[in-house]
């Protein structure tokens, strides 16, 4: 029975095109919920002074109004990372420092949203307008702290309150000095990476309320329910044990939901009223009062000979964290995680400072700082081989990282995908620049990139088996699965181990109450972390299953043996319905239960060679990806089906951030793209042609040779397409989105 490395239709399919209730906001029963909309600030910087309810708490229909001086002190992160969190804890529910354009500074819970909402009209507040900081190249050392407060980090992660300083970050791999002083030729530039909408289809939401025994118990599109829980414990100053989370379907995430925006709300609110309450965050909130990517700068120096073999690389990052710092001491240093193993010959340094901002925060999104790094570096080498006119794939070949039992790569080749890329996208014909029409003309361009398999010495994962009594499995993971398909490929898993049909695995996630212990979705972390601890619980089972078949039968274990569907017990079969029924029924035994955690100092990364092909209207500086290849190595592809979609879907937010996507402030601070009609994301138009190759490899620390797939997708879209854009036109793009504006000034100065 193969089960693995087959295109099975995902667990929830059906399910997701025929709508069944699933979602967060669907299992709202109680029609006496109370509806949470948030006052949020219209200004920058501002501190306090009076908050007026008096008028407001008399809307008809209004429960309760808190401010900064209802809520606790104690001040926290809303990261969803691992305790103990590099993040600093900067925030409170509510402070008296409000430090973006949409920060909370009062919670109306009301009857309907109507009353919450007229309420909000009536509230008075006096603030004192204070100087902000919009332009994070101007944060350092600044006269204006973003952060008077003191505030607490668990470990040293280079935190200067007084420099706006959030966080710094340092590598280097000996030899960048002596490199540069070898150097035949020397390169030095400055890109720039914008901030990024996650624009899942879902808004962030959740659902608060007391069960029977008095815990709190929230429902939440998050794709990290034991890290919102643990956030909630220490933000309401009440025992951990005193709450539950669960997470029902989730409708995209992409990293915004490895944030706990909107929980907090909720459960203050059901806390302090005693009433079960929701918050649902509109298109709007969404796109102004939430996270974004990293925006970053970085500038960069490069060194090589005449032939092309880099002495050294030189990277210095300045990194907006905005309002406040969760993730800011984690994305930014990927940068150099995911590019120094790349080009592990080669001499690099890097050296960061991740700031503070009175704009809206920063936090994780898929490629987390992997994406910008990628950008920056492939765009130099691309930058390099053209100033030595050398073919960009064969640069990379000569410097790229090769195989071998003395550094990391345990599996996989990137310049075997480079090779096949080269073929199936007929790159030496693509690659030059080919007039169509006197004003259209088209090239291509090319970019590697790597990432990881969860996060190595920080990822612990388990899962649980129950054998039912019908012979059929109940598997339990605290896993998210946020739409690409985590619960499908850990059923599978499950199913080839215990050698059934994966009808016969239930898959349950996620309950604080009920699942073990994950850390959640996020760092590449589904298949490769949680699908280890799958197959030693699914393993786990077979044997136990031999020891109950055992004692039941009075036989050796030597002479049992386990088979699809049934047992071989000496000269006789018998089916797994009918060992559950006798062993669970009447037989004496206990529900036969195992568990297998799983946490390694590995994270092996999976690879991607890109291959971008442009046309360019020369009149108007509008581009078009006419054909975009990605190579990837993963290791075996648990389901070929579900890992081309994510590469697909990849592929199109890195054509978004490459091209089209951009937030906008005005001069105070506000953001202008606050819809899907203002902020511009890739329709099918947009993506004329997708194509996925993959390059087999066998990762033996891998779930059946699995690595991720997550997220290295994003990250070659971006460099590739400017490159090819150069190509093009001799227009060198590097301050993300490549707009037609730019394109066409461009054009129009060479």
């Amino acid at each position: 029975m193969k089960i693995v490395n087959t295109s099975v239709r995902k667990v929830d399919g059906i399910g997701v095109v025929t709508g069944n209730p699933a979602y967060t906001e669907d299992l709202i029963l109680n029609n006496n919920v109370l509806t949470i909309k948030l006052l949020r600030s219209p200004h920058p910087f501002a501190k306090i002074k009076t908050i007026d309810t008096s008028i407001a708490l008399k809307v008809p229909g209004v429960e309760a109004i808190f401010t900064h001086e209802d809520t606790p002190k104690t001040r926290f992160t809303l990261a969803g990372q691992s305790f103990p969190e590099p993040s600093p804890y900067d925030r409170r529910i509510l402070d008296e420092y409000v430090r973006y354009v949409g920060d909370p500074v009062a919670i109306i819970a009301a009857e309907d949203e109507k009353s919450a909402q007229k309420a909000i009209n009536l509230i008075k507040v006096q603030y004192e307008i204070l100087e902000p900081i919009l332009d994070f190249e101007k944060s350092i050392d600044s006269h204006i702290i973003v952060h008077p407060e003191e505030v607490h980090t668990n470990f040293e992660i280079g935190y200067e309150r007084e420099r706006n300083i959030a966080s710094k970050a340092y590598a280097e791999k000996p030899g960048v000095d002596e490199g540069f002083l070898n150097s035949d030729i020397i390169l030095e530039r400055t890109y720039y990476t914008q901030p990024q909408m996650h624009a899942m289809m879902e808004t962030y939401r959740s659902y608060s309320y007391f069960d029977v025994n008095g815990r709190l118990t929230t429902v939440s599109s998050t794709q990290i329910p034991f890290h919102v829980k643990r956030h909630l414990a220490r933000a309401l100053e009440i025992p951990s044990n005193k709450i539950r989370v669960i997470k029902p379907r989730v409708g995209g995430g992409f990293g915004g939901k490895q944030t706990a925006v909107c929980e907090i709300y909720s459960a203050f609110v059901t806390l302090k009223t005693n009433k079960p309450s929701k918050i649902i965050y509109n298109r709007k909130e969404t796109h102004t009062c939430t996270t974004t990517r990293h925006a970053m700068k970085l500038d960069l120096k490069i060194g090589s000979d005449l032939e092309g073999n880099i002495k050294a690389i030189d990277i210095k990052v300045l990194s907006n964290a905005g309002a406040y710092g969760e993730h800011a001491p984690t994305v930014t240093s990927l940068v150099s995680y995911k590019t120094f193993p790349l080009y592990d010959m080669v001499p690099m340094r890097f050296n960061a400072n991740i700031v503070y901002s009175n704009t809206m925060n920063a936090g994780a999104f898929r490629g987390y700082g992997a994406t910008q790094g990628t950008f920056a570096v492939e765009s130099i080498i691309n930058e390099l081989a053209h100033k030595l006119n050398i073919d960009p794939t064969e640069i990379r070949m000569k410097n790229l990282v090769q195989p071998s039992d003395d550094n990391y790569i345990t599996s996989g080749d990137i310049k075997k995908c480079i090779e096949i890329g080269k073929d199936k996208f007929n790159w030496n014909k693509k690659f030059i620049a080919r007039q169509i029409s006197p004003n259209k003309v088209r090239a291509a361009g090319m970019a590697v990139t790597m990432q990881g398999s969860g996060i190595g010495g920080i990822d612990t994962a388990a899962a649980t088996i129950k054998l039912g009594d019908s012979g059929d499995f109940t598997l339990m993971i605290g896993v998210t699965d946020m739409g690409q398909g985590c619960d499908t490929v850990l059923t599978q898993m499950a199913a080839e181990v215990l050698k059934v049909p994966m009808n016969k695995v239930c898959i349950h996630s996620a309950d604080t109450d009920l699942s073990p212990y994950d850390p959640g979705a996020y760092a590449s972390s589904g298949t490769y972390v949680t699908g280890n601890a799958v197959i030693i619980a699914a393993n786990k089972m077979r044997e136990e299953i031999i020891k109950g078949a055992s004692k039941l039968f009075n036989t050796r274990i030597e002479d049992i043996q386990y088979l699809e569907n049934c047992l071989k017990i000496a000269d006789k079969v018998i089916s797994l319905e009918e060992f559950a029924q006798r062993s669970i029924s009447f037989e004496g035994m206990n529900q036969i239960t195992t568990t297998g955690t799983w946490g390694g100092a590995t994270s092996p990364p999976p690879f991607i060679a890109g291959f971008a092909e442009v046309e360019i209207d020369t009149l108007t500086g509008e581009v078009e990806v006419l054909d975009f290849l990605s190579v990837v190595d993963c290791g075996t592809t648990i389901n070929p089906n579900l890992a081309r979609v994510q590469v697909e879907g990849g592929t199109s937010q890195g054509i978004g951030l490459a091209l089209f996507e951009d937030i906008k402030y005005d001069k105070k601070g506000k953001v202008m793209t606050d819809s899907l009609m203002q902020y511009k994301i890739p329709s099918r138009l947009d993506c004329k042609n997708i194509r996925v190759e993959f390059s087999d490899s066998y990762e033996k620390t891998g779930p059946f040779g699995a690595k991720s797939i997550g997220e290295v997708v994003i990250n070659t879209p971006a460099p590739a397409i400017i490159d090819a854009i150069y190509n093009a036109t001799k227009v060198r793009i590097r301050s993300l989105p490549a707009t037609s504006e730019k394109i066409l000034t461009g054009i129009f100065s060479i």
